[in-house]
């Protein structure tokens, strides 16, 4: 489980699915610089377009994206939900948007819900569950009209005879998907395999899939996602028409399937290079020019990926001006990629070259082609890592802008495109410090495995590329194993006298997988002699220094958690206090707030601020009381209450009265089953321990949870036997229950850590601890027992959509609920719940704070 464990998280790593993405666009650019010629009469042929047809096309785009608004209207009506058309208009555009940058395209788009979503009355899991069926919609309406389209394009071209697998392997997909479904509502095999390796998953997956499937609103969306599919159809179609070219219903057809299966295996940036690849190289097979086809695929893809792609920018762009300038920068960057490389395929205004050409050599001019491009690919991948607020790739970003400028004049004095780069080199410095987050610490290794995982990409593109290329640029009609030998020569920078290029596309080429190679080792040399952030563990002086402030300063329950070994330390040098946290998914979570005088706080929370810059992390502030918000409100973040504080007052409390009556009858029950409970000062004794540690693993397997830490103990054997105990143990005196006593900073109150029983206790045994605990503070003259947090619970009135989320969970999902329980029994003994809160700094930080939390969480 360990090795499989670590080679998908290796894999992960590698970013094969950009890397595929990669490879399919170095695909396409080779393509299209290989027919040059033919681009220089591209523009013109465009410029002479049929504008009715073309805006017959854009008529057609608008009806494209209703459909997709419709599927999402039919898709929640078919989980029993109502969304209207607008709204679903936009969630279609935002999510179609994020899809060209979310590493796994449209699949991970479909858990972005917009802010208007959010504030309806739908469910989480409804919105989920609706989500789903769009997806699995989609790719059932291109297995029904691949089918006929398939089928007659096998009878017609002998070509397309291999296409019947593709289709073959969509069924298979489908099939699993809908077993899946089944098995998982009627608790089949597949939901009992989950119940047994994953039980926690197994509750989230009756959730999921608690719905009735309401089969007319299915029947509906799939309509509506067949006519999309004949919108694509029609789409290429109408291209072919707007280019003044003889259309060919059937080319249409497949082609417009081949380039949906080309999206679905290319998920990343959209297909983008493989799509206009493989269908610019299908239309020259039905007999359309170079020209022709290069015409129509360009058409096509404006009115299929392009238009919708600006149409979801203006959704985002009428929700306010902090969303744009979070979201401009990374779509400027994937537009100046897209530029650069477009630039370099179409050709330059003969009078600009011939000006330049005064001041510039050819051979310069041709290598800042070849610059440019190389450029507008690390533009396109950049794009997607600016979405994530990554420092470095802010600075990759904006290196690459100013070259790219300074590129395009160099190139054919494209001041045009200079200036797009110039501007966006603006907006980044605009919002620099809204990219904060350092890149995770990397081994050695796995910039050794990148540099191997480019190198075979490379390899492959210049196999194919050599393989392909016509006798007349090297004057040899290459073999597979020559083009491989030639290929991996250039990647390694190495002499070949083999090769002698004829044309200036051949000394192009070889160029660029030279350049390519360049780019690998460079950044092999790089991950090597990097300076990897080490976030150091608390020195001996720091922990002392903790400790000292903890007995000047401590206030709270939570301040023993804070010197605790999984815990990094901020030790102010200015002022006397400290901040405890740990770092997770590029955040600094604090465990409350800082440890100091109520003078200083201020002035270590701006301190702390300054570090985390610093260090590249973003900071949160988890359990925060609601006293201590306003120090955060002056520094402008932002809150979610996520749960409240039970604590009791034990000054007046008595088992007497008719309101205790039930508890004296449980310790009543305990008592005649010969239970007995018992305080046993520290230290411990090592058989005191395991006995203790035996309780401790039945509770853990019997409620199959695990440890967890950060704001609460694990079981520790080395710390617990230096605490106070109190167990409950049977007639034979076998421990049935225990908790153990830590210490609590706040004035005259105590607590607890763990409090944990056997499977076959008494219910009574965990009121059997609290009230002799309670008696135990008493006795000491202590006023107040703090029970500790329950999560989620006490949001009465949600002040955003955050706490509405939290509280239709806590009130509604069952995988929550046992939550409800724990405020049951604390409410039995609680005088006064307190609010706490989870301090944060952007909206955009709730979608990777909950990930961030559960690592933090783990031992």
């Amino acid at each position: 489980m360990g090795k499989k464990f670590l080679t998908v998280a290796f894999l992960r790593k590698l970013h094969l699915k950009e890397l595929l993405a990669v490879l399919f666009i170095l695909l396409a650019i080779y393509f299209f610089r290989s027919q040059r010629h033919e681009l220089y009469a591209l523009i013109p042929a465009i410029k002479k377009a049929d504008r009715g047809w073309v805006l017959s096309g854009i008529v057609i785009t608008f009806a494209y994206i209703l459909l997709q608004a419709l599927m999402y209207v039919f898709s929640f009506r078919s989980v029993g939900a109502r969304l209207d058309t607008l709204k679903s208009t936009e969630l279609f555009l935002k999510r179609n948007l994020l899809s060209v940058f979310l590493p796994a395209g449209g699949i991970s788009s479909l858990a972005y819900l917009p802010q208007s979503l959010r504030r309806t009355s739908l469910h989480k899991q409804q919105i989920h569950q609706a989500s789903g069926i769009y997806g699995f919609t989609g790719i059932l309406s291109v297995f029904l009209a691949g089918i006929p389209v398939v089928l007659y394009a096998m009878l017609h071209t002998g070509s397309m005879k291999d296409a019947i697998w593709g289709l073959t392997a969509i069924c298979l997909l489908l099939l699993g998907v809908v077993w899946l479904v089944r098995s998982m509502q009627s608790k089949g095999k597949a939901y009992q395999l989950l119940a047994k390796y994953f039980p926690a998953a197994a509750a989230q997956a009756d959730e999921i899939f608690a719905f009735h499937l309401s089969v007319p609103a299915f029947m509906n969306t799939v309509v509506a996602s067949v006519l999309i599919e004949v919108a694509g159809v029609a789409h290429l179609y109408l291209s072919m028409l707007a280019a003044g070219v003889a259309p060919s219903l059937e080319a249409a057809c497949v082609g417009y399937i081949v380039a949906t299966i080309f999206l679905i295996i290319s998920p990343f940036l959209r297909g983008l290079g493989a799509i206009e690849l493989s269908l610019a190289y299908l239309l020259s097979n039905y007999g359309y020019s170079t020209l022709e086809a290069l015409e129509i695929t360009l058409l096509f893809r404006l009115f299929e990926f392009w238009l919708p792609l600006v149409a979801g920018m203006i959704a985002f762009a009428l929700k306010g001006k902090e969303l744009v300038l979070r979201l401009l920068p990374p779509i400027l960057i994937f537009l100046l990629g897209m530029v650069n490389i477009f630039s370099v395929l179409t050709p330059p205004l003969a009078n600009r070259v011939h000006l330049l050409r005064a001041y510039i050599p050819g051979t310069s001019i041709h290598a800042t082609n070849l610059l440019v491009v190389f450029l507008g690919l690390i533009l396109l991948v950049t794009a997607t890592f600016l979405f994530k607020g990554l420092r470095s790739a802010w600075i990759v970003a904006l290196t690459v802008s100013g070259l790219s400028a300074i590129g395009h004049i160099s190139k054919a004095l494209d001041y045009e495109e200079a200036t797009l780069a110039v501007i966006t080199s603006v907006i980044l410095l605009i919002t620099a410090r809204q990219y904060r987050v350092k890149s995770n610490p990397q081994l050695v290794n796995i910039g050794v495995v990148t540099a191997m995982a480019t190198f075979v990409v490379v390899l492959i593109f210049g196999a194919i590329g050599f393989y392909f290329l016509n006798v007349r640029h090297f004057g040899l009609d290459f073999t597979w194993l020559q083009s491989l030998r030639h290929a991996f020569h250039c990647f390694m920078l190495l002499e070949d006298d083999g090769l002698r290029p004829v044309t200036r596309f051949a000394r192009e080429f070889m160029s660029a997988i030279r350049a390519l190679g360049v780019g690998a080792w460079a950044f092999l040399f790089y991950t090597i002699i990097r300076p990897y952030l080490q976030v150091a563990r608390h020195s001996n002086v720091a922990l002392e220094k903790a400790h000292f402030y903890l007995s000047q300063y401590g206030d709270s329950p939570m301040d023993y958690f804070k010197v605790g070994q999984d815990k990094l330390l901020f030790v102010s040098s200015q002022y006397e206090g400290f901040i405890a946290y740990r770092v997770a998914s590029s955040f600094a979570i604090v465990l409350e707030e800082p440890v100091c005088s109520e003078d200083h706080k201020m002035l270590l929370l701006e301190e702390f601020e300054a570090q985390c810059k610093k260090m590249g992390l973003r900071p949160a502030f988890y359990r925060v009381d609601e006293d201590s918000t306003y120090y955060f409100s002056r520094l402008k973040k932002k809150k979610m209450l996520i749960g409240q504080e039970a604590i009791m007052d034990i000054r007046d409390f008595t088992l007497s009265g008719k309101d205790k009556k039930s508890l004296r009858n449980g310790l009543n029950s305990l008592a005649n089953k010969g239970y007995v409970t018992t305080f046993h000062p520290a230290p411990q004794t090592p058989d005191m321990i395991a006995e203790l540690r035996a309780v401790s693993d039945e509770w853990l397997q019997q409620y199959e949870v695990k440890e967890l830490t950060f704001s609460q103990g694990l079981f520790d054997a080395v710390a617990m036997q230096q605490q106070d105990m109190i167990t409950v143990t049977d007639a034979e005196g076998k421990v049935a229950a225990f908790l153990n006593i830590i210490p609590d900073y706040a004035p005259g109150e105590c607590t607890y850590d763990l409090i944990r029983k056997r499977s076959d206790a008494p219910g009574g045994v965990m009121d059997a601890l609290i009230i002799h605990l309670i008696q135990h503070a008493q006795a000491k003259e202590l006023q107040y027992l703090n029970l500790g947090m329950v999560p989620m619970s006490g949001i009465s009135q949600p002040q955003n959509t955050a706490e509405k989320m939290v509280k239709y969970a806590y009130e509604k999902l069952r995988f929550f609920r046992h939550y409800q329980g724990l405020r049951e029994f604390k409410a039995k003994y609680a005088t006064t719940w307190t609010n706490k809160y989870l301090v944060y700094e952007h909206d955009f930080d709730l979608i990777q704070l909950p990930g961030a939390l559960s690592k933090v969480m783990q031992p």
